[in-house]
């Protein structure tokens, strides 16, 4: 039986990932180095503290992580203010609307930043929906690692069997299967370069994992 789903956020529940990419472009100018889109690619999920430490070590910069991740952060908070690009995933909000009105729990269990999740949160009013927001950012592990999602699926009181992921990278879906967690991959069309085949379903609308729909998935 469904009781509780755990939501990633860029990519899931808001398209944030055009902005993410100009941002970290951005910053890539900043320090004169050049990431190919493969590279790019393999970042999706992780969170930024642990992409800058790659970064670091793959280019061998003298700048720390830390320096990194606030020139990025820098960017995206600009970004945030004044691109019009930003807008919900085609769906999501019905989709919340439905779980909520079923009395199920929701998380959101994102590699953001909570700065960026709260400000993601407040724009478009999800905080009514929502028993729990979990920052990969505040965590030793980041995605593949499970340990938000075994976090979050124990905030919501009720066991593993009984929560379901909703995921759209690789490395998201790889931390949720390792968590022992079913696993809803969702293929967003802001996501390129991503492995789904661990997912246990592969969605492309919401609608085919709706309340409805969700219950007799387990």
């Amino acid at each position: 039986m469904l009781k509780a789903v755990l939501f990633d956020m860029d990519g899931v529940i808001v398209d944030t990932e055009p902005l993410h990419r100009k941002a970290y472009f951005k910053m890539f100018a900043d320090v004169m180095i050049n990431v190919d889109e493969e590279l790019y690619a393999s970042f999706t999920g992780q969170s930024t503290i642990n992409i800058c430490k790659r970064l670091v070590n793959h280019f061998n910069l003298s700048h720390s992580p830390e320096y990194l991740v606030k020139l990025k952060r820098q960017h995206f908070k600009y970004l945030f203010e004044h691109d019009t690009e930003l807008s919900l995933i085609d769906g999501v909000l019905d989709l919340m609307k439905d779980y909520y009105a079923n009395n199920v729990k929701l998380v959101v269990a994102s590699s953001a930043s909570m700065p960026n999740i709260n400000r993601i949160f407040e724009r478009f009013d999800l905080n009514q929906y929502f028993m729990g927001k979990f920052s990969g950012a505040d965590l030793k592990q980041s995605k593949p690692h499970p340990e938000i999602f075994i976090k979050a699926a124990e905030h919501t009181g009720f066991s593993k069997n009984e929560c379901m992921v909703i995921e759209d990278s690789t490395n998201g879906i790889q931390a949720a299967k390792s968590a022992g967690i079913y696993c809803a991959g969702f293929m967003s069309p802001h996501s390129s370069h991503q492995d789904y085949s661990k997912a246990d379903i592969i969605i492309s609308d919401f609608k085919e994992i709706s309340y409805q729909k969700a219950t007799h998935l387990f």
